[in-house]
């Protein structure tokens, strides 16, 4: 799969925990010992939101670039990334698979498929609200805004969510995307199924101890004793809100009030119940 695989997904749906299994799953040609830092991800997996690629790419400061510059200049900086390497790019992205004032956001000729990631909305909501500390009816207004996005600043771009629904969608039906969609509960209920399934989309070996480690090195608990041990770059850089927090199934039903809820089951009940987050007297089964 020559070119860039996307993970992408909504902030806070697993994106991290994605890119922490592929890189243990390809540390090395001899099995590891240890888990890859999660502070390496990025030996492992680029992002399209870091605005020093841009600079790089234009070749000037990025006081010049204006936000249409950024825009025009995607394309070249995803070509690029494709220069990495004659196999698979893995590149991490939160923006929709959409267009901004004309520009596509990603590029068809640098794409060589993707993998999304989806998580129910309403837990997606309570975790949002904390890793970006806003009130959680905050974050369910954002996930039900078509116009949300998330502000450039430290070091980053602005990214184009749009709302969640809207995000899925750009992504799940794309044309010609080759792509491969993944539940977050499935990759924490079914992990050794969900993963060895998405070594298969890659066109990899299945090579069963090798998922086995990759799976356990990269579980939620390691995650999170990592970062505790030695910080996460990916977190906030006040020190406010732990990356890897809790990551539970069902954390709305302790952390979203009724007017939260309501607003985003009325916004998001059909891609929720497409996604198999079924619907049982006006509650989501997951």
């Amino acid at each position: 799969m020559a070119g860039i695989c996307w993970l992408a997904s909504y902030p806070k749906s697993g994106n991290t925990w994605l890119r922490a299994f592929l890189a243990n799953l390809f540390s090395g040609p001899e099995p590891a010992e240890h888990p890859v830092p999660i502070n390496e991800l990025s030996r492992y997996c680029l992002a399209d939101d870091f605005i020093s690629d841009y600079v790089r790419c234009a070749g000037q400061d990025a006081d010049g670039l204006s936000p249409t510059d950024l825009l025009r200049l995607r394309p070249a900086v995803q070509q690029g990334f494709t220069a990495a390497s004659k196999d698979t790019v893995f590149v991490k992205t939160h923006n929709a698979a959409a267009t901004v004032d004309g520009f596509p956001l990603i590029t068809p000729a640098a794409t060589a498929g993707a993998i999304y990631i989806v998580r129910n909305p309403l837990d997606v909501a309570v975790s949002y609200a904390h890793h970006f500390q806003i009130p959680a009816a905050r974050a369910a207004a954002q996930l039900c805004d078509p116009q949300n996005t998330l502000p450039p600043g430290g070091g980053l771009m602005r990214r184009y969510l749009g709302s969640w629904s809207g995000h899925v969608h750009s992504w799940t039906r794309a044309p010609g995307m080759r792509l491969h969609v993944v539940r977050y509960e499935d990759m924490a209920r079914t992990p050794h199924e969900t993963f060895a399934a998405i070594v298969r989309f890659l066109g990899l070996p299945e090579d069963a101890p090798r998922i086995e480690r990759a799976i356990e090195f990269s579980s939620f608990d390691r995650l999170q004793k990592q970062e505790s041990e030695d910080g996460f770059e990916d977190a906030r850089p006040d020190g406010k809100a732990p990356f890897f927090r809790a990551g539970k199934i069902g954390a709305w039903r302790e952390s979203l009030g009724a007017d939260e809820i309501e607003r985003i089951l009325a916004t998001h009940r059909e891609t929720m119940s497409e996604y198999g987050y079924r619907l049982e007297p006006g509650e989501p089964e997951i």
